[in-house]
């Protein structure tokens, strides 16, 4: 059998994109200090960003809260949210970083597009 080589660690790219699910791990990222961690605001949506446990993956959670709507509202913002994630993520997140997005009204309304621009925006500010 051949094996197959993998790349050297500075050359390692984005693998993987996870789910957070774990109450412990979205208060972790609430209080990690803004020298840190990520903190970017958008009319949709504020992104908190911060060191993760896993080193090979970025993860991601969202919060949308009931005063948002009623529930076909919120499972609209989240499924609109998550396709962002998908499409923007994979270039722009950091490797081993944890991020929270906590939804805010405009996000129902807004166009995709600019939602996509806004997540790119963020996630952008903490790779620098």
């Amino acid at each position: 059998m051949s094996q197959v080589s993998q790349p050297p660690i500075d050359q390692v790219t984005l693998t993987e994109i996870r789910v957070l699910k774990k109450r412990a791990d979205f208060l972790r990222l609430r209080h990690i200090p803004k020298d840190g961690g990520l903190r970017f605001s958008h009319k949709a949506f504020l992104l908190v960003g911060g060191p993760g446990l896993d080193p090979k993956s970025a993860r991601f959670g969202l919060t949308v809260t009931k005063k948002l709507g009623n529930a076909v509202t919120r499972n609209r913002i989240k499924r609109r949210l998550r396709a962002a994630i998908r499409e923007i993520a994979p270039l722009f997140a950091k490797q081993g970083h944890d991020y929270i997005l906590i939804a805010r009204s405009a996000a129902t309304e807004l166009p995709f597009e600019t939602l996509k621009d806004a997540l790119k925006l963020g996630l952008e500010r903490h790779k620098a």
